[in-house]
């Protein structure tokens, strides 16, 4: 890097190649590639310090001290930005300026500590525009904002590390608990639970055709002047909230066939009422979550992935906001565009203005958009971007178009017809609605929700011209019944808006948590819906009964509220944090929590009574029922597989009833094995169904002269020495109820010997895995394409799967690549991500990374796959198993330290010292990790 150039440095790759070509020759742009620093391991905090920092990597009694370490995969970045700082005469720190790009400039400043000038650069769309302006409008770094991203950092690690160890021992090991991830769980549970107390109500209408110079639909609503029940009269409980008429099936019924006889109806009401609609407010990041859910079926997680992108890019604004407001020159933009498209009256005289219902809004200063004082059509971008990104640039660009256009005008009209059905006067409606003005709905309509009385809307159609008076032919009277229905269950667009109205978590972090929450097992997705898991209810369980606090939604949004009071300078950190986890006089701190958490019943937080005999029980292996003996009640009870695929709220005493009455496929015997003579049975256990060859029961002696039977002192066997059975799991084409004796015994003959290597003399096999299908020669397994395979395969076929490649380019899996990029830089060969048997991993033939777990294929970019193949091929290959290590060199025994008079309390540190220790402790850290990697590298050698 030339004498005299300003570095500049951003969070992202993508980011830097865009930023390098508006900034010229007089500037490097590097990129940091995300964080640099986090709160260190266990094992990377130096012996010295351990005794302050040892438990959470935080000194509780030191003011809440952080202990960082620059993290492995890191080093060689932090090397590459301290060897261009070298000859750089000024740094712009470049990343996003929301409160995790502050912490991210910040780590940056801790570690590389430049001796030139630093300032921050922020700007909120990459174009040559908004980063020539940045550059000429830098600031300080804002270290409230970083205070406020620290102190989430902080609160995250205690809460999780004190909560979590509680769900590992009560409920299930792996498990995690968090701030907003555990309330987003329980309104998931609440949500089944409501589901699950539900009791549905039966009402019944009557639908029928109107004509007079056309057809149209209509709908009973009142009979003899009462109102006739909907979905919205019933309470949960399916009691009636109001006096209302309900009608069964024999009246509605009854009254239909009256209608019909009579044959004609009267208009008494026609009711024509203007109405307008507003157009929508810019995108947030939660609305276009939202949206992105409804209309692209996008989850959370891939909308902001794809948003992030098409940031980078500079296609759209800055995607982590909750703010709805629009620069001068956006608006102008939507608006010209508007007129341009759909003519003058498209927008209104005056310019909108939108204001951000959050009191909270401050992520960034504008809502997301197009970049740009000239929006770019999605045709004219659509060879740049992939089939994800353009949908969703599509959907911003409507978006934003659209707020800046007119009202939409429609005219409502409703009809109102009395029919005399064998003496009751029976009033049908139709409704229909004519838009006279479209407006905004041009460019843009807003997707939906699934709501409990859609069924009772009425269904928008053409009226023809009547008039009150006019006599109208009345046919195809039919009686409808409608049974009322449950909430509907959150989908992720739906529980983002909830959380966002009840202020818990920020919308930045919605798709990450979101994420946590099906990732660790506590919701799965049917559809679109969060269907929560039995796991689930326990988990919640135990933190209403054991963290009321904790999980209470007004303490979390409340927060919220507090990070942003630090965030502004209101609250101080450390004050916030001694009064969060050592407790003050409003609320009991989480340490005094954890620490008198007392008894808790395992049993009974795993337990949902469904019957009088029958409990759902939550176990190391999944949920299950126990059924009770009511004639034994003592004795253990018998054991009922639930089906996987069975939400809680199906789970009713009927069906309960049913899965215990339910024939056992378990223990179906098919026949005896022709060659021994043994039984064998299809049984369908824990790990799913399998047949066994039953093991022949040892012959009974008796005594010839009183026919007692002899007893054989038994034999001290050991359980590993013990004969098992002989057992093979079916495979998934097969099924428990048509399996036959002859597939069985082929099951059982497994594994199948196909041959011998004619080249080496080793034995090839076919046999099934967990992965699935495979062949093996010695200690090389090739996977099978099909379980039928493993039957059917010859030697000749065997010879030659071995003669292809395993791994690489060209592997006869080549072309099942999950995604592929461009070629690597470093080794000149196309990366792609390929799903392995330990799941997905990134390669370019040469070399591979397995996808970190709560990280999705469709999520890793070409930059990302990049870093990752650089950072491995830093580590160097990995040591062989079973390397033994050097034997540690013995230490001469100390003698017992003298005690030492009790020390004074020290001072409060400043800030300046802070900094030192801070940086002195990530020295330790670093010569630490220097020395663990030393030792397993001598290991290995």
């Amino acid at each position: 890097m030339a004498e005299g150039k300003k570095l500049v440095i951003v969070e992202s790759p993508t980011k830097m190649r865009s930023i390098q070509g508006y900034l010229g020759d007089g500037y490097e742009v590097l990129s940091s590639v995300g964080h640099i620093r986090d709160l260190a391991d266990k094992k990377d905090i130096p012996a010295a310090d351990k005794a302050a920092y040892g438990k959470y990597s935080i000194d509780i009694d030191n003011g809440f001290d952080p202990y960082y370490v620059v993290s492995d995969r890191k080093t060689k970045t932090v090397a590459e930005l301290k060897r261009a700082l070298k000859t750089a005469d000024e740094v712009l720190l470049a990343t996003d300026g929301d409160r995790e790009g502050e912490a991210i400039a910040w780590h940056l400043l801790e570690t590389l500590k430049p001796k030139v000038p630093v300032k921050r650069m922020v700007f909120h769309e990459i174009t040559k525009d908004a980063i020539q302006a940045a550059i000429g409008n830098t600031r300080e770094l804002d270290l409230a904002l970083v205070d406020a991203q620290e102190t989430r950092r902080i609160l995250d690690r205690l809460y999780g590390w004190d909560v979590s160890p509680v769900l590992w021992y009560k409920v299930k090991t792996g498990l995690s608990a968090g701030r907003v991830q555990s309330a987003a769980t329980r309104m998931i549970v609440e949500r089944e639970r409501e589901r699950m107390a539900f009791v549905s109500a039966e009402y019944w209408d009557v639908a029928a055709t109107a004509a007079g110079a056309s057809a149209f639909g209509v709908r009973l609503v009142r009979v003899d002047g009462g109102q006739l029940a909907r979905g919205t009269d019933f309470d949960d409980a399916g009691k009636l909230k109001k006096a209302v008429v309900v009608l069964d099936e024999s009246k509605a019924t009854a009254l239909a066939q009256a209608v019909d006889a009579a044959g004609a109806g009267t208009v008494t009401k026609v009711e024509a009422k203007p109405g307008t609609r507003s157009p929508y407010a810019p995108f947030t990041t939660s609305t276009m979550q939202q949206e992105a859910g409804r209309k692209l079926s996008m989850s959370a997680k891939q909308a902001m992935s794809v948003a992030q992108r098409l940031y980078e890019k500079g296609f759209i604004t800055y995607m982590r906001t909750d703010s709805v407001a629009l620069s001068t020159q956006a608006v102008q933009a939507a608006r010209s565009q508007a007129v341009a498209l759909y003519g003058d009256n498209a927008v209104p005289l005056k310019p909108r203005v939108y204001k951000s219902k959050s009191k909270n809004a401050q992520e960034a200063h504008e809502a997301i958009r197009p970049s740009g004082d000239n929006f770019r059509k999605p045709a004219s971008v659509s060879g740049e971007l992939d089939r994800e990104e353009l949908r969703l640039y599509d959907l911003i660009w409507k978006r934003t178009v659209a707020s800046q256009m007119s009202d939409a005008k429609y005219e409502t009209t409703t009809v109102t017809l009395s029919v005399d059905a064998a003496g009751q006067n029976a009033e049908f409606t139709a409704s229909g609605t004519v838009y006279t003005f479209k407006g905004f709905l041009e460019a843009y309509e807003e997707g939906r929700d699934e709501k409990r009385a859609d069924a009772d809307a009425d269904s928008n159609q053409s009226l023809p011209a009547v008039a009150v008076g006019d006599e109208l032919t009345m046919s195809d009277a039919e009686p409808k019944g409608h049974k009322t229905s449950p909430k509907p269950r959150f989908t992720e667009a739906s529980l983002v808006k909830a959380l966002e109205e009840r202020g818990i978590g920020r919308p930045s972090t919605f798709a990450s948590i979101i994420g946590t929450v099906i990732d660790r097992g506590y919701a799965t997705k049917r559809g679109q819906a969060l269907v929560p898991t039995w796991m689930a209810f326990s988990v919640v369980r135990l933190l209403e009964e054991h963290f009321t606090d904790l999980i209470d939604y007004d303490f979390t949004a409340a927060l919220e509220d507090d990070l942003d009071a630090i965030a502004t300078g209101e609250q101080k950190r450390v004050e916030w944090l001694k009064s969060f986890y050592f407790g003050s006089d409003e609320h009991t701190g989480l340490r005094q929590i954890v620490d008198n958490l007392g008894e808790i019943d395992a049993r009974a937080l795993n337990s949902t009574k469904i019957t009088d005999t029958a409990t759902l029980r939550f176990g190391k292996y999944g949920p299950y029922l126990e059924v009770i003996d009511p004639a034994k009640p003592d004795e253990r009870g018998r054991i009922v597989n639930v089906p996987e695929e069975l939400a809680p709220d199906e789970l009713t005493a009927e069906k309960a009833r049913e899965l215990i009455d339910a024939p056992v496929a378990g223990d179906r015997v098919l026949g005896t094995n022709p060659e021994n003579g043994r039984e064998i049975v299809v049984k369908d256990g824990r790990y799913g169904p399998y047949v066994q060859e039953n093991l022949p029961e040892e012959p009974v002696e008796a005594d010839e002269t009183t026919g007692e039977v002899i007893e054989k002192p038994k034999k001290k066997t050991a359980k590993k020495d013990a004969p098992k059975p002989r057992t093979g799991s079916l495979f998934r084409s097969m099924s428990v109820e048509t399996v036959d004796l002859e597939t069985a015994l082929q099951l059982l003959s497994l594994p199948r010997v196909v041959g011998t290597d004619p080249e080496t003399n080793d034995e090839i096999t076919a046999q099934n895995g967990r992965y699935g299908p495979y062949l093996k020669k010695g200690t090389d397994s090739r996977s099978l394409e099909s379980e039928q395979q493993i039957f059917d395969v010859t030697l000749e076929q065997a010879l030659e799967i071995y003669k292809q490649p395993k791994y690489g380019a060209g592997s006869r899996r080549a072309s099942s690549a999950l995604a592929e990029f461009e070629a690597d830089p470093v080794s000149g060969k196309p990366i792609r991500i390929r799903d392995g048997r330990f799941g997905a991993y990134v390669t370019d033939g040469e070399t591979n990374v397995t996808i970190p777990r709560g990280q999705k294929p469709e999520d890793i970019t070409f930059e990302i796959a990049v870093q990752m193949l650089a950072d491995k091929r830093a580590k160097g290959p990995a040591p062989k198993r079973g390397a033994k290590k050097a034997p540690a060199k013995k230490t001469a025994a100390k003698k017992p330290a003298a005690k030492k008079a009790p020390a004074k309390k020290a001072a409060p540190k400043t800030d300046e010292e802070k900094a030192a220790a801070r940086s002195a402790a990530a020295k330790k850290a670093a010569a630490t990790r220097a020395a663990n990697a030393a030792a397993k590298k001598a290991a290995a050698s």
